[in-house]
């Protein structure tokens, strides 16, 4: 019988704590009876960088505005020092995990992002997934770090929102359940955790402003990756993951 597969969405502000790294080793321990990969951001330290180097940090509905000087930072750090970090972490712990980014082996392949609130500048929308480096590193039993870095369809590398990127990659290879790992326990209402929301109420939560910031492309991506046949999706943080807690959306 074929193993059950896992996407798990690692945001920016976890990746970088060694403790949150710790405890995520553990978890993945506990999900030996699934295929389990991870796609990372990394938005605290692009920005971190942004500002070391003189650039400012701006962002369209929770999306990065990316120019060229931007991109190269953002490669740096999701492709270079977090992806490597993960890696290293888990690899240290006895995990057979391996570090790729959107652009091997043409993984993710994009074209360049229009925004009706502005110009987004090198970042992209998924246009189609190739599975097939998942694939192999699947079946010789490597669990998948994936950086959310693309390849463009015109050769250029663009950035991608890596819950776009996440819920692509679910529905490529058939994942049965995604599940975005946030800082919070999942999406609030006047500090209580919705453990259930439907499709039709997002786009109101997100006009009267309970859903904003960084969770608004959680939510959108969520409702693309049901729209595409993945089964569950599901916003927590860590401990929702291990326990099954959070926000599902349906």
């Amino acid at each position: 019988m074929a193993q059950r597969r896992l996407v798990i969405k690692l945001g920016g502000g976890q990746v970088e704590d060694a403790q949150f790294l710790d405890r995520l080793v553990e978890v993945i321990h506990d999900l030996e009876d699934r295929q389990v990969l991870i796609v990372h951001g990394g938005g605290k330290e692009i920005a971190s960088w942004q500002e070391r180097l003189g650039l400012e940090p701006r962002f369209v509905e929770g999306l990065r505005v990316t120019d060229a000087q931007s991109l190269q930072v953002a490669e740096m750090v999701l492709s270079g020092l977090v992806n490597k970090r993960l890696v290293a972490r888990l690899v240290s712990s006895g995990v057979d995990a391996v570090g790729l980014s959107g652009v091997d082996g043409g993984l993710i392949r994009v074209e360049r992002m229009s925004h009706p609130a502005g110009d987004l500048g090198f970042v992209g929308h998924v246009v189609k997934v190739d599975p097939t480096p998942l694939e192999a590193l699947l079946e010789q039993h490597f669990l998948p770090v994936i950086s959310p870095i693309s390849l463009g369809l015109d050769g250029q590398t663009y950035n991608v929102n890596a819950d776009h990127a996440a819920w692509a990659i679910a529905r490529a290879v058939g994942a049965e359940s995604l599940v975005f790992v946030s800082d919070v326990p999942g999406v609030l209402m006047e500090g209580n955790v919705l453990a259930h929301l439907e499709a039709d109420q997002i786009e109101p939560l997100i006009h009267t402003g309970v859903i904003r910031g960084g969770m608004v492309p959680k939510v959108r991506s969520a409702l693309a990756a049901l729209a595409g046949g993945v089964p569950t999706v599901r916003i927590t943080n860590l401990q929702g993951l291990r326990s099954g807690g959070g926000t599902v959306i349906s």
